[in-house]
């Protein structure tokens, strides 16, 4: 079966993939889940206000970024935000802000839209009269929400919030239509230079397997115990 097969490319190219594939995954993976709750929250809390121009908002941003396909948003960010970017310096011209700085901004608007319907669940989860006993001791809204709600909604919402992480690692991979260096990037460039699109695209297979199996495992042993806490 494995007739013909070169683990040797493999064993080669690992400094490679790790150091410069990898890590540009995980950055990207972790700074956009970062980006993406923080935004994602603000939506939800948009979202859930009684001003219903700012809940329209809100709204028809999710449904918008949750009805294109992802790497759609990827080339079209890819190239408006060097307009934009030349636009608001004033340059007059597109100015080049790099892939990885591209993709950042794609994953984290369009995570914001996914994170942001988690959130509102989990805010909606926590009991009223929570809020309104808040009020009643005289906290406002914005303490409320930071004191009271959020905490408990991010308690029950983070295995779903952890879940959707995965997924965004997954996601990152299509930043190769953009020649960004990711894992997958970087596997092709050596697929293509020694001509062993098998062994290459097979170990990345792999090792995404391995990494998304760990951590949906580790997700299952966290949301046990916190049904325990419960």
């Amino acid at each position: 079966m494995f007739a013909g097969y070169d683990f040797d490319v493999i064993e080669r190219s690992l400094p490679y993939l790790f150091r410069e594939g990898m890590v540009f995954t995980l950055t990207l993976t972790a700074l956009a889940m970062a980006g993406g709750i923080f935004f994602g929250t603000l939506l939800a809390m948009m979202r859930l206000s009684s001003v219903r121009v700012v809940s329209a908002l809100a709204g028809g941003y999710v449904n918008l970024m949750r009805s294109l396909p992802l790497v759609l948003v990827i080339f079209w960010f890819f190239f408006l935000v060097p307009y934009l970017y030349g636009a608001v310096r004033g340059e007059g011209r597109p100015i080049a802000i790099g892939a990885f700085y591209s993709a950042l901004i794609t994953f984290t608007m369009f995570e914001a839209a996914y994170y942001c319907e988690i959130m509102r669940a989990g805010i909606q989860s926590i009991a009223r009269g929570q809020v309104w006993s808040a009020y009643a001791l005289g906290l406002n809204y914005w303490q409320t929400m930071g004191f009271i709600v959020l905490p408990q909604a991010f308690r029950n919402m983070l295995p779903v919030l952890l879940t959707q992480t995965i997924i965004l690692f997954q996601d990152t991979s299509l930043v190769y239509v953009i020649s960004a260096t990711d894992f997958l990037g970087a596997a092709a460039k050596i697929a293509n230079r020694d001509y062993r699109l098998v062994e290459m695209y097979t170990f990345v297979a792999v090792v995404y397997f391995i990494v998304s199996y760990g951590l949906s495992a580790l997700v299952k042993t966290f949301q046990d115990r916190i049904a325990i806490i419960r």
